[in-house]
């Protein structure tokens, strides 16, 4: 009864072939994303190249910087970059930069 028992089998799971494809994103790297979904989870659902790529805490619509924290065989990890709002927060983000210019006037 080893059939249900993985030892170290578990390293590339259905076998399709596309494995040896190059992923669009990298660990560590941050991109710039339009989120068109919201998972089951709450995460949002971005695409980069047709690779997907859940975002914790993004909302659908949003456009968003995202630095990947982790990249498997089908989708990728992410987690929004500082300053990467949700859509209803991003004019509260502007204004506090504009009076951050203001006082150049020396």
């Amino acid at each position: 009864m080893s059939f249900g028992q993985s030892d170290g089998h578990n390293s590339s799971g259905f076998g399709g072939g596309g494995s040896s494809k190059p992923k669009p994103v990298e660990v560590g790297k941050e991109y710039d994303v339009t989120v068109s979904d919201v998972s089951r989870r709450g995460d949002g659902i971005a695409k980069i190249d047709g690779f997907v790529i859940f975002v914790a805490g993004a909302k659908q619509g949003q456009h968003a910087r995202v630095k990947v924290t982790q990249v498997s065989n089908r989708f990728a990890s992410a987690q929004l970059v500082d300053g990467s709002t949700p859509m209803g927060t991003t004019d509260d983000m502007s204004s506090e930069e504009g009076s951050m210019d203001e006082p150049a006037e020396g």
